[in-house]
């Protein structure tokens, strides 16, 4: 038989025992879906194949067509995505140590730093709620034997209607639901996604598909968030409890149980059930902040598709002109003409200028520098041909130009 057969048997004991079991049943069921999904004969793999495939044709496509260029901005993080799908993809070594330990082990080991306790903090909370439940128990079973013998009779006619046993087993409930109902929700939760970790880290290959990815992080963080706090506020409820379990012991020692401890713990396990309301709250905010390393951003993959433009200050090409212009947006910028490079009266002693002065009317917030050649996107095998083709649009762009000045 195997150790989680036997903790199986076992979960019905207690809180611990049955936490126990979750955690085996659940590393055991990622194990076999990782198996069965990615494994050496795994269903998945033929589509792993196919999906690497298309990934490395795309790129090829991208490079003929000039949308990408060898470079390393371009090549790096494509490799990047490439080793790690691989890794995490067809290693369960890397998985289960990566994955796993962050999702789990790293949570529960932040909340035994927290509380200072050694071992798990997940286990000794939950031998710490077997422990109040077995004190709730007991003062149930004194009460229930000295109302048996007769004892209380008094107490009970005197109350009425009213009985304290009415109101501490609704609060026990409350406090089971909010401390162990929580956290084996999200360690199941967690099992499952871990379950289907593999299918949804290849799905990071592509950039439509990217955002699955993401959201699957996300839901592995907040999973893995909750039972950190669920351990941390349930420490809390059960330094408050101590006191209301203590009057309860001491009550049902005399036969009856105390109708003012009865309502402290309803009230406990209620607030207790309400800060489990907001916990899930404040993980779903604190995840839905994460950018999960630009995966659902709207970054390109290949920064170097469309370079910037180099942006020349107006102020350094022709600061008169850039200040006048500021002033209105219609101004004529005199000067002499590029041909004749001849100032005005240089030309003898008759004050005769053969200098030519060009006004030229500009509209715009800037002047540009004049560019021999426009700035191109990514040179690809494909980009000769349409390079000659705008050569010569722009040498008979020229030509007319030089036709029109003349």
């Amino acid at each position: 038989m195997s150790d989680c057969a036997q903790l199986m048997e076992q979960a019905s004991a207690g809180v611990a025992p049955a936490l126990r079991a979750i955690d085996c049943a659940a590393g055991e069921m990622t194990a076999s879906a990782f198996a069965r999904l990615f494994g050496s004969s795994g269903a998945l793999l033929p589509a792993l194949t196919i999906l690497l495939t298309l990934y490395i044709a795309f790129f090829a496509i991208s490079l003929l067509t000039g949308r990408s260029r060898i470079s390393i901005s371009a090549l790096t993080p494509r490799m990047i995505t490439l080793g790690l799908v691989l890794t995490f993809a067809t290693s369960w070594a890397a998985y289960s140590q990566v994955l796993w330990n962050l999702a789990v082990a790293g949570p529960d080991w932040i909340a035994s730093v927290l509380t200072g306790s050694q071992g798990s903090a997940s286990l000794i909370f939950a031998d710490r709620i077997d422990i109040v439940f077995a004190a709730i128990g007991q003062a149930s079973d004194a009460a229930s034997a000295a109302a048996a013998a007769g004892a209380p009779a008094a107490s009970n006619e005197a109350a009425g209607m009213f009985k304290p046993a009415d109101i501490m087993w609704p609060g026990a409930l409350l406090l089971l639901l909010g401390t162990v109902g929580v956290l084996f929700t999200a360690r199941i939760a967690l099992a499952l996604l871990m379950a289907l970790g593999p299918v949804f880290v290849v799905l990071a290959l592509f950039r439509s598909t990217r955002g699955l990815t993401a959201g699957w992080l996300k839901g592995l963080a907040m999973t893995g968030l909750v039972p950190l706090f669920v351990v941390l506020g349930g420490a809390i409820t059960l330094e408050l409890l101590v006191p209301v379990i203590s009057a309860l012991s001491q009550g049902a020692q005399f036969g009856e149980i105390s109708g003012r401890a009865a309502m402290a713990l309803f009230l406990v396990a209620a607030v207790h059930v309400a800060l489990m309301a907001m916990v899930m709250k404040v993980a779903a905010t604190i995840v839905s902040g994460w950018k999960v390393f630009g995966m659902a951003g709207a970054r390109s993959e290949n920064r170097d598709e469309a370079p910037p433009r180099t942006h020349v200050s107006s102020e350094t090409v022709a600061p008169p002109a850039a200040r006048a212009m500021r002033s209105n947006p219609f101004v004529a910028v005199q000067g002499l003409d590029p041909v004749d490079n001849l100032a005005p009266g240089a030309a003898g002693s008759t004050g005769a200028s053969t200098g030519r002065r060009v006004t030229t009317l500009v509209s715009g917030g800037g002047i540009e520098p004049v560019q021999p050649r426009q700035q191109e996107r990514a040179r690809g095998i494909g980009s000769r041909f349409r390079t000659a083709s705008n050569d010569s649009g722009r040498a008979m762009t020229g030509s007319a130009g030089k036709g029109a000045v003349k």
